[in-house]
């Protein structure tokens, strides 16, 4: 579980990932109640955070999830980007940005979305 959330640098910079990668439905609430421990120890607005949601499984419970954990670390969170969000998961995507008012920004490639996160 803990190859999941882990720190990660880029060009200097400190990034969060949250990898959620082929995770089933109840493997996705326990990622984010892991990443919620490691996201709630940081400074207020200190944490970019890259989530990978790439073939992960969803049902009720996960979004639901999702969206509470998004709105649980809109203070840590300085910016964020997500990469995986195709097919159906765009409308989880769309309902967890909704839900939490955050700004998460969606990228085809980790690349993209690190060399983003690093300039915010």
């Amino acid at each position: 579980m803990e190859h999941r959330i882990k720190f990660i640098e880029h060009k200097g910079k400190r990034i969060l990932h949250l990898d959620f990668t082929q995770a089933r439905a109840d493997e996705v609430i326990q990622i984010i109640g892991k990443a919620k421990v490691v996201i709630a120890a940081q400074p207020a607005g200190s944490i970019r955070t890259l989530t990978d949601v790439t073939d992960i499984k969803f049902n009720s419970a996960a979004t639901e999830a999702m969206k509470e954990f998004a709105s649980h670390n809109k203070p840590y969170v300085a910016a964020a980007a997500v990469v995986g969000v195709t097919g159906l998961k765009q409308i989880i995507y769309n309902a967890v940005v909704k839900f939490s008012g955050r700004n998460l920004v969606a990228f085809d490639s980790h690349g993209q979305a690190k060399d983003w996160l690093v300039t915010q």
